[in-house]
């Protein structure tokens, strides 16, 4: 439904995305995760015909973003992060405007308004002005306007940034029941949004994919899925340095006392760590060991699995390059977006 093939652009010398190449099948709902500046949203915009690539292609629904941008948007809907709203309008006159400019027939009109109200859940809301809307209500009428046409792909730029908790869940609930009736791309830098919402993620970092694939085989394709907690006695950051030092230690970082252990925490001189090994290495030996000639007091070490969180880390901070069911993403240093 989306193909994205070797796609670039570049602000002057400086390269906002490089190279980016990455499939979304029909019905698949695709998080596109990276930290702030990663290139994300310039993404989302060439793909919304928005922005013109500097090189490469990117086709919806068969159609090229920069030769057929029309046909394009036609069969797109968008969300920016900031939801394109007029604030003196009602829901329902709003969503009517929106379904009009984007060409839907005057005798379709109330169905296809009548049913994105009822999908985004606004029935109570659609006489309301949508300046007297919470966030989160703003929010679900900006996702309205994006599927109001019916179209088979749905961009959405952090759909979720500055909701509550609350918000967070209804919002994702409601993209979730979206899948499958339409290809949905998610921008986002929130980890959970992509282990609930997502069922593949392409992590973006500089400007270039470097990796794709389900959440639960990147974790197992990148970390072996596996890591170790520790609780030591002495200095915290000399025992990061001694670790991270150990031929196949790929993240080592400090975490809060386990909850169930909070009486450790008040120990002097006690800290835990969480240590995450590449794939195919097992180092519960070399750490005890390492630790304990470096004059270290292991207290206790148990095996745990690891996160996305810790891919995403070591991803984003390595640089690293993983190959994926359907391509190798090859990573280099280059400026950010």
């Amino acid at each position: 439904m989306i193909e994205i093939e070797h796609l670039s652009k570049t602000y002057g010398s400086t390269p906002a995305i490089t190279d980016v190449t990455f499939n979304v099948e029909e019905g698949e709902i695709l998080g596109l995760l990276g930290p702030n500046g990663a290139g994300k949203t310039t993404t989302m915009r060439i793909l919304a015909g928005y922005l013109p690539a500097t090189s490469g292609t990117a086709r919806i629904a068969g159609f090229d973003v920069h030769t057929n941008s029309l046909a394009v948007r036609q069969r797109i809907g968008y969300l920016p992060e900031t939801p394109p709203l007029y604030p003196e309008m009602t829901v329902l006159s709003f969503l009517n405007f929106v379904a009009q400019i984007k060409g839907v027939s005057a005798g379709d009109r109330t169905t296809k308004v009548k049913a994105a109200i009822e999908r985004c859940n606004l029935q109570d809301k659609h006489h309301v002005i949508i300046r007297k809307l919470s966030k989160g209500y703003r929010q679900r009428v900006g996702i309205a306007q994006a599927i109001v046409h019916d179209p088979p792909a749905i961009i959405l730029d952090e759909p979720t940034v500055g909701l509550d908790p609350r918000q967070i869940i209804e919002v994702r609930n409601l993209i979730k029941s979206l899948a499958g009736s339409h290809t949905i791309i998610i921008s986002t830098h929130i980890l959970p949004e992509v282990s609930m919402v997502c069922s593949r993620v392409a992590i973006i970092n500089s400007g270039k994919v470097v990796a794709m694939n389900t959440p639960e085989n990147l974790r197992t394709q990148l970390t072996g899925g596996s890591g170790y907690e520790l609780e030591i006695e002495g200095d915290a950051a000399l025992a990061k340095q001694v670790l991270s030092k150990l031929p196949g230690v790929s993240l080592v970082e400090s975490i809060p006392a386990p909850t169930t252990h909070e009486h450790y925490s008040l120990q002097e001189n006690r800290t835990f760590l969480r240590v995450i090994s590449q794939s195919g290495t097992e180092l519960g030996g070399e750490i005890a060991a390492a630790l304990m000639r470096s004059g270290f007091s292991l207290q206790q070490m148990r095996r745990v699995s690891a996160t996305l969180e810790d891919v995403f880390l070591q991803l984003t901070t390595e640089e690293k390059s993983l190959e994926t069911e359907t391509q190798t993403a090859e990573t280099k240093e280059e400026g950010a977006a």
